[in-house]
């Protein structure tokens, strides 16, 4: 394992590195022969809710938290793993490093791309879209409309300024349309803003056609909660106000600590917020497992599973590694099956750590 002070994976000064450790993966031909890299207890079917981290992440946060304790170094080394992360994210959106901002949540994210919209704005949301790319919106002054997720594109119509929306809705897992809402939008002259915490780490995604997107990491991205990233274009970034501005987001940082003038950076990096460093200690391994493995692989190995679940109580396949049941999860808590109930509906998601035997204890409990 390479020294959790320095940044690691395909990003690092040394070249590519095996985020599994020296152990190497057992099958290096897909994401489960990665299971030996978790410490998943069996029947977990919510990461929609949160992601488990894989050791490596652990390793390293174990490692800095110790360093913490005993003052054995100064932050710089942590700090270099925020850098690493923004590289890896941007990899994994096939995303200039340039045009992504991390921040700690995505809806700080999100308040700040709001700072791009004229006065009197109108949005135009999915009417159960998540309140983290709901509020901003309404806290900016902008005048919001909603339209059923399958509709978006539809309900697009000259004199909306936005459109934001989730890649895959939270309560549902409905997979959005993006290229029909992207065209939509771009004859519309909307700007196209992505929330893809429920999205990235297992759905393959580019920015093309997205003017910004904001993503949680504590979720598919298997990082600790206060990781979040955005990417923001640069057409975009002229309309927008850092918000936030801060030491962190100065075009010279080590000499840029006091005093005026105030010199941002000319990227995106402007409106990073001053980072928590040990969620990104814990961030760094995490991406560069994910882009190791590759999310196609990924995405194959949690669709697998999630149609398995569905075919076996008589549904549909589908397009989303979230599963929305109409059930009482009473039996599946009894029989230790971890998922979450939101909108009223049972929620499970599959991603790298999920094994067939998850799924079939989850039949079994079901039927």
């Amino acid at each position: 394992m390479t020294n959790p002070t320095e940044p690691i994976g395909p990003s690092g000064p040394s070249g590519p590195t095996d985020p599994s450790g020296p152990s190497g993966p057992t099958d290096p031909s897909g994401p489960a022969g990665y299971s030996h890299l978790f410490d998943a207890h069996p029947g977990y079917l919510n990461t929609a809710s949160y992601g488990l981290p894989p050791r490596t992440a652990t390793d390293h946060l174990t490692t800095v938290l110790d360093q913490w304790r005993t003052g054995s170094t100064d932050w710089h080394p942590w700090d270099a793993t925020v850098g690493h992360a923004r590289t890896a994210f941007a990899h994994l959106i096939d995303a200039d490093p340039a045009d992504i901002t991390i921040s700690s949540t995505a809806s700080q994210i999100i308040s700040t791309i709001a700072t791009a919209l004229p006065p009197r704005a109108r949005v135009l949301v999915p009417d159960i879209e998540f309140t983290s790319n709901l509020y901003p919106w309404l806290t900016a002054g902008a005048t919001v409309e909603t339209a059923p997720p399958d509709r978006l594109a539809d309900a697009l119509h000259p004199g909306i300024d936005a459109v934001a929306f989730s890649l895959v809705q939270s309560a549902t897992g409905h997979v959005a349309d993006l290229p029909a809402i992207t065209t939509a939008a771009r004859d519309a002259r909307a700007l196209v803003i992505a929330d893809a915490s429920q999205a990235a780490g297992w759905l393959p995604i580019t920015t093309t056609g997205i003017d910004a997107l904001a993503c949680a990491a504590y979720k598919w991205l298997l990082a600790p909660r206060g990781a979040a990233f955005g990417y923001l274009s640069p057409a975009l970034r002229e309309r927008m106000t850092p918000l936030a501005a801060n030491w962190y987001g100065t075009a010279d940082r080590d000499n840029g600590y006091y005093g005026l003038p105030m010199h941002l950076a000319p990227d995106a990096r402007a409106y990073d917020l001053s980072p928590a460093w040990f969620s990104y200690v814990g961030a760094a391994p995490a991406l560069d497992l994910l882009n190791h493995i590759g999310v196609p692989a990924i995405h194959r190995h949690n669709l697998t599973l999630a149609n398995r679940l569905r075919t076996g109580l008589g549904l549909p396949p589908s397009d989303s590694a979230i599963v929305s049941l109409d059930i009482d999860g009473t039996r599946l808590h009894q029989a230790g099956i971890r998922a979450a109930t939101r909108a009223g509906r049972t929620r499970l998601s599959f991603h790298l750590y999920t094994t067939q035997a998850d799924v079939d204890a989850t039949l079994e409990a079901l039927t």
